[in-house]
């Protein structure tokens, strides 16, 4: 990879701190990517981590491992690691119910992070970092999680409308190896929202803040009101959906997308929480009379209190995996297809929960380009390093070395994620509609997706972007601003590339 020769050709000729740097870099640029998952207090993320992971093991109750940022990534032995502020490291079992103990027997305003080690497939390519929420009724998790969000001093200068990214040393030191940003939102995206996605997105990996390294899902999709949004048709995944794609608008360009998801389902149905016996117990729902469940289906209450087969206890038990949505859900399926099996019924629960969509997108976005976004983040750091360093001569040298890097060819990918970064921050100026059309080219790995033609025959795809490389081509050259023409050039390049790639497929 060329990053990682850059570091390797530069380390003899800097001084041992920058040189410890590039170390670090290289490290990472060897590691899985890593995705870290944030979002408010109560937005579901330990579920939705658990989901992502396939194994219940992030406490998802309000307790010390909440307000701690915890690292889930691959281990040939499973094992949860403190990690304490002075360096010192404790470890622990699993508890008995796999999951990360509720209390960890230490005082935890001196511990640093959690890191859980799993012998998980799904980690073998992605490390998780679950982080704390923002907005927590806990007094000491407020403080932790506004240090870590940055949201502090947005609280304390409201009427500035700039407020502050900063993180503390602690936090920092636990979420910047993250190359990306998966946050979770509920019903309304609030200002402070915004805020801490940015602060997030800068955090990570000393990126700035856009689609090449956020997307955001829309969690607990089942509680929305059909009647509370327009054009639902009284549906509550098309009621999610449509309010999902006017969230995106909200956060755009801090991510590339929006995906409605239901993460209680997908952690039940993904986890082994879905057993046989709850799909006996959804058997014996479905046989009831219509009119009957549909009054017990009215609240949660209502549910578990009715006089029915069924006993109380089970019902509970079905509540707390699958809520209301997917109890009618599992039921519907069931009364469908009564022959239906104990896995069938999980897998339909699995689609309904929207993880599918989820995990696809994470793909497009990332683990497709994870390589790419990686070099991209590491470049990020060798340019930080750069600017630390108190020799001038060595900056110079390292800065020379990033310039030959970006002109080769191979680098391309570098140079449209650079150029995305840089529409998407407003650090560029450009027009709405060539801003769009720059976010859309650098945030899809599917060629269709890049030329905004989904479905399109390879000839009208070869020809579009034919057509574009030729107008971004001359933009640069004739009704860019200086700054506005590097992008210009790079775009040009992207198009002519995938003409290329469309017409030799």
């Amino acid at each position: 990879m060329s990053v990682a020769n850059l570091c390797h050709r530069l380390q003899p000729q800097v001084s041992a701190r920058t040189a410890a740097g590039f170390a670090e870099v290289l490290r990472r640029l060897g590691a899985p990517l890593q995705v870290a998952v944030a979002g408010r207090i109560k937005s579901g993320k330990s579920t939705l981590v658990n989901a992502l992971i396939g194994r219940r093991v992030a406490p998802t109750d309000i307790g010390e491992c909440t307000r701690l940022v915890t690292r889930f990534q691959y281990g040939t032995v499973d094992r949860v690691e403190i990690v304490f502020t002075d360096g010192r490291k404790q470890v622990l079992p699993f508890a008995a119910d796999g999951m990360i103990p509720a209390e960890l027997g230490v005082d935890i305003e001196q511990v640093s992070h959690i890191e859980a080690y799993l012998t998980n497939a799904v980690l073998q390519g992605m490390t998780v970092i679950d982080t704390p929420g923002l907005g927590s009724l806990d007094a000491a998790s407020v403080s932790r999680t506004e240090q870590l969000l940055g949201a502090a001093k947005h609280r304390k200068e409201e009427d500035d409308e700039e407020g502050s990214d900063e993180l503390d040393d602690t936090s920092r030191n636990a979420v910047a190896g993250a190359e990306a940003v998966l946050y979770v939102v509920t019903q309304g995206v609030r200002a402070d929202d915004q805020q801490a996605l940015a602060a997030f997105t800068a955090a990570t990996a000393s990126r700035e803040a856009g689609p090449v390294n956020a997307i955001a899902v829309l969690n607990k999709a089942d509680t929305i009101a059909p009647e509370s949004v327009e054009g639902s048709g009284g549906d509550v995944w098309k009621a999610a959906t449509l309010l999902a794609e006017k969230q995106a608008s909200t956060l755009k360009p801090r991510v590339a997308d929006v995906l409605p998801v239901i993460g209680l389902i997908a952690e039940s149905a993904e986890s082994g929480g879905f057993t046989s016996a709850d799909a006996e117990a959804l058997r014996q729902l479905a046989e009831l009379d219509d009119d009957v469940l549909q009054t017990m289906l009215i609240s949660a209450d209502i549910f578990t209190s009715w006089e029915c087969d069924v006993p109380a206890g089970t019902r509970l038990r079905l509540l707390e995996k699958l809520d209301l949505f997917g109890i009618s859900h599992a039921v519907e399926a069931i009364r469908k297809e009564p022959e239906i099996t104990a896995g069938a019924l999980r897998r339909a629960l699995l689609d309904a929960s929207g993880l599918e969509a989820v995990r696809q997108r994470l793909s497009i976005v990332f683990a497709a380009r994870a390589d790419g976004i990686k070099a991209a983040a590491a470049l990020a750091s060798v340019t930080a390093l750069a600017h630390a360093s108190a020799d001038p001569a060595e900056r110079q040298r390292v800065h020379d070395a990033i310039e030959v890097l970006l002109a080769k060819p191979e680098a391309h990918q570098l140079r449209l994620l650079e150029a995305l970064t840089l529409v998407a921050s407003g650090a560029v100026d450009m027009p709405e509609d060539l801003s769009e059309e720059v976010l859309r080219v650098g945030s899809n790995a599917d060629i269709g997706a890049q030329l905004g033609k989904p479905g399109a025959p390879r000839p009208e795809l070869a020809a579009h972007a034919l057509e574009r490389a030729g107008w971004w081509r001359s933009f640069a050259s004739f009704g860019a601003t200086p700054a506005q023409s590097r992008v210009a050039h790079v775009v040009h390049r992207a198009y002519f590339l995938i003409w290329q790639q469309v017409r030799e497929a």
